[in-house]
């Protein structure tokens, strides 16, 4: 007898191949049947009639920060929500395991660390997370069995340097001795399932104290032993971040990242890629890399986001601004100074001509201050300045756009919160995206789901996507979108069994109405441990998505069941081998 069966569905199995209607019967977490309306000869416990809904494979988010989220939240919102059923997590070099048993205070600064690094709030951390592990085995084990999505996670760079150099981890070199010994844990951590390796190098990566953080002092010969040693487990994976990731790469961040994958014989991807029809030049020097991996025996994929992701900023926490060169300095100050030092004209010049630097890389745009709209305010001089755009603004008072910003938010005493208009969401760049999607060495995805909470939220770009496919540009045909959201980075990661509809393959399935795809807006709420903000958006059109056969989502309310699986390298993935 089948679980469950779903009736007359269009059916959009992953693959790309053109939808069609079909019934699909459900048994023991699996797909058992697969055929035309009405010839299943089993009968089924349970019986869905989907006449007018499409049913496709779960969608795999590549780059997620779930890793603390899921101790509070098994659900992983908004995620699961947008059809997730798959989350890749410990990406960027940043994971909550290793921690070492003879220094508890590693928990601390690690806490502080991913605070900073990844916008988590530390009161939810703190709280909403027991910290009761050591080896990255024992951090799986706690997650298993109490979550509703499948996770996979990478294992940190960071987290294993902090773990054999202490302190010294941030602004030394191993011994040749501590490296033997981190690329030991690195073993043990992939024998408990770890998917491969990830690391940063990049500038904009700093600890809960500002300093760089542990694997931005990597040297290459540090990284390709780590990455040999990946390469000597089935299932695995390269995560990569450099500074260029935010621009474009230089030739030696090129020959890094081509290096480590041939030297591990695995894919690395990397997050994320911006594509800007007014920098023409970006995606061919981007998408370099991966044209050299393959002449060496590597493979190297860039994430791309397929929708603008809005973030909000502020002058008064810490945000995407203070990564703009020299800005760090003036935004870290106290407030009252802060106001008095942005008040400066010269100083705010300065800051300009830091702005529109090369060094600046893609952060160039975020000073176009005449594109912001004014969020929530909170002096009564701003109260009618929510939904307004700074530049018509500005013209009012005769003010250039930045020191008119700059007064608004000083009376609210900096805490303004200001949204940035794209400045890509031209035809062009989008004709751009359209092409570039078609890359084999780019991947959708990037949503960085779990992280900068009360910044952003690139959780909902499945539905977002799908509806702009449907409804909206229409750069894509359904089946392709869907194979870009499912099969794809099922693909690319070695999911056994996952990412396509197929007989034998694990029931992660999403039902929607295609009529009615899409995500709502972003807005805050306060629902993380401590009373912490994250920005949160609504799916709409999604009536059901299953993990492993059991319902966790039902229009677009979670039912409460963990039917999850934690993903372990090897018995979960294969290798996609390179060579």
């Amino acid at each position: 007898m089948l679980d469950h069966l779903i009736r007359g569905a269009t059916l959009v199995d992953g693959t790309g191949a053109p939808g069609h209607i079909a019934d699909v019967g459900l048994r023991e977490g699996r797909i058992a049947f697969l055929g035309e309306p009405g010839t299943a000869a089993e009968a089924a416990r349970t019986i869905e009639d989907a006449g007018g809904l499409v049913l496709c494979p779960g969608f795999v988010d590549p780059h997620t920060h779930y890793d603390a989220q899921l101790f509070w939240d098994p659900y992983a919102t908004p995620s699961m929500n947008h059809g997730v059923t798959t989350v890749v997590g410990g990406n960027c070099g940043f994971t909550l395991a290793p921690l070492h048993p003879d220094r508890p205070e590693d928990a601390d600064y690690t806490r502080r660390m991913m605070s900073k690094v990844e916008g988590m709030a530390l009161a939810a951390l703190e709280e909403g997370v027991d910290w009761g592990w050591h080896g990255f085995g024992d951090y799986l084990d706690q997650l298993e069995g109490r979550i509703a999505v499948n996770a996979g996670f990478m294992v940190g760079h960071c987290a294993l340097r902090r773990y054999v150099m202490a302190e010294a981890a941030t602004g030394g070199r191993p011994t040749a001795e501590q490296l033997d010994e981190m690329v030991r844990l690195l073993h043990e951590a992939m024998d408990a399932g770890a998917w491969g390796l990830s690391t940063t190098q990049s500038a904009t990566h700093s600890d809960g104290a500002g300093a760089p953080v542990a694997s931005r002092y990597a040297q290459p010969e540090e990284l390709l032993e780590l990455a040999r040693a990946v390469g000597a487990h089935e299932g695995t994976q390269l995560e990569a971040i450099v500074a260029g990731c935010l621009d474009q790469f230089s030739d030696e961040e090129v020959d890094l990242l081509v290096e480590m994958s041939a030297a591990a014989g695995r894919p690395l991807n990397w997050n994320v890629l911006t594509i800007d029809a007014a920098v023409p030049e970006r995606v061919p020097r981007q998408l370099l890399p991966s044209e050299r991996a393959r002449k060496a025996g590597g493979r190297i994929v860039a994430l791309t986001m397929p929708i603008l992701t809005p973030m909000n900023m502020s002058l008064g926490t810490f945000c995407a601004l203070n990564l703009i060169p020299g800005w760090g300095e003036v935004l870290a100050l106290p407030v009252p100074e802060r106001i008095r030092r942005l008040r400066d004209p010269q100083v705010r010049a300065e800051m300009l001509r830091r702005a529109a630097s090369k060094e600046a890389g893609v952060f160039r745009r975020l000073a176009r201050f005449e594109r912001y709209v004014i969020g929530d305010t909170y002096a009564p001089v701003n109260q009618r300045l929510s939904g307004r755009v700074v530049g018509e603004i500005a013209a009012e008072r005769g003010l250039d756009p930045f020191a008119c910003l700059v007064e608004i938010c000083a009376a609210d005493d900096l805490r303004t919160v200001l949204w940035p208009m794209p400045t890509d969401n031209d035809p062009a760049s989008w004709a751009l995206r359209q092409e570039t999607w078609q890359h084999e060495d780019v991947l959708l995805g990037g949503s960085d789901a779990g992280a900068h909470l009360d910044r952003m939220c690139g959780a909902p770009y499945t539905t977002r996507f799908l509806g702009d496919c449907l409804r909206g540009r229409r750069l894509l045909e359904l089946e392709a979108a869907v194979r870009m959201l499912t099969a794809d980075p099922a693909r690319l990661f070695g999911l056994r069994g996952r990412g396509r509809i197929a007989r034998g393959y694990h029931a992660d399935l999403v039902l929607f109405d295609p009529q009615r795809i899409d995500a709502g807006p972003a807005k805050l709420v306060h629902d993380l441990p401590g009373h912490s903000p994250r920005l949160h958006s609504q799916a709409s059109g999604i009536v059901s998505v299953r993990v492993n056969g059991v319902e966790t989502i039902r229009d677009d309310q979670v039912t409460g069941a963990v039917p999850g699986r934690v993903l372990r390298s090897g018995r979960d993935t294969r290798t996609v081998s390179t060579r």
